[in-house]
């Protein structure tokens, strides 16, 4: 892919930030996360509040904070309701499309259950220009260190290190480590990224968006996770998730992860690599006992997975009235 034309952000005297929130159906948590990002000691310069459709009374409490907001003369708020629940994909893609047309430098995105704690976004920008003065522009991103409520790693959201996870501590940068993918709980993207490299699939719903963009950005230089960045993820149980784990319940999730997984594998990395996944795949559910009937509706999805296959899409500036 041609990469476009760009400067380090680290020389800029002001860097601006638009703060990226996806919700939907979860409003005590919401009100949390926004206490937080008003806590923080580096503010965003933007706020942007994607409500995914909420039925509950997201709407409602939206309105009044928008009215109440009392960061008014500091940030510039947002607030985006789409008209049906597009998935985290599609809210992501949204809210990364509108930061991109207010003219932030960067997006920050998180979800509606990562609370991030008073100097995570300080410890993020911080961290991405350390790391773009030793390695060069072409830092994709910067992630948080994701623990759980009770101050544990959270289990689901580690980011991948590359083999040289600590080059950068070697040069006396103790909190980054360099990463391949992570997912979206807290993630500083530049605005060059989205410009090269499109937004996440928004036609993923949920499930494997992050994890592909972050593949995607990476192809010229990794990432790097901030360690003393830090977000709470009130994710309910701290632990991560598995093939073998598909119920009844959980059944509709891991439909999304199976077809967008084995969509990645097929179109992105070729034929041997889905097959691989797909086996895999039906190796874990046979070996977790799980139901034939949710065990067909699997390999049903690595089957439309052939013809999934979404095109990249890239944000543009508004155009003026």
């Amino acid at each position: 892919m041609t990469m476009v034309f760009r400067v380090a952000k680290s020389n800029k005297p002001q860097q601006t930030v638009a703060a990226v929130v996806v919700t939907f159906n979860r409003l005590e948590k919401l009100k949390t996360v926004l206490a937080s990002l008003e806590a923080q000691t580096r503010l965003p310069e933007q706020l942007i509040i994607v409500n995914n459709a909420s039925t509950d009374d997201t709407a409602a409490y939206l309105a009044d904070y928008e009215r109440d907001f009392k960061l008014k003369n500091k940030v510039q708020l947002t607030i985006v309701t789409l008209p049906e629940n597009a998935g985290g994909a599609g809210g992501f893609s949204t809210g990364m499309r509108k930061g991109y047309e207010l003219g932030a430098d960067f997006v920050w995105i998180f979800d509606d259950d990562g609370y991030p704690q008073p100097d995570a976004l300080a410890k993020l920008v911080d961290g991405f220009n350390a790391a773009v003065q030793e390695l060069g522009p072409d830092v994709p991103y910067a992630c948080s260190m994701v623990k759980y409520i009770d101050g544990n790693i959270s289990e689901m959201n580690n980011p991948i290190p590359t083999w040289d996870w600590g080059r950068l501590q070697a040069k006396g940068h103790n909190n980054l480590v360099l990463v391949t993918s992570c997912s979206f709980v807290s993630v500083l993207i530049p605005r060059w990224v989205m410009e090269a490299y499109g937004l996440p699939y928004k036609e993923y719903f949920i499930w494997f968006d992050d994890a592909e963009y972050t593949l995607r950005i990476t192809r010229a230089c990794p990432g790097v996770e901030v360690l003393d960045s830090v977000v709470l993820h009130d994710m309910g149980v701290n632990k991560g998730v598995n093939f073998s784990m598909i119920d009844e319940k959980n059944e509709w999730k891991f439909a999304y992860g199976v077809r967008n997984q084995a969509s990645y594998r097929l179109h992105h990395e070729g034929k041997p690599k889905y097959l691989i996944f797909c086996a895999m795949v039906i190796r874990e559910m046979r070996r977790g006992g799980v139901a034939k009937p949710l065990r067909r509706k699997m390999i049903k999805q690595m089957i439309e997975a052939i013809h999934f296959d979404p095109q990249v899409d890239f944000p543009q500036v508004a155009q003026q009235q």
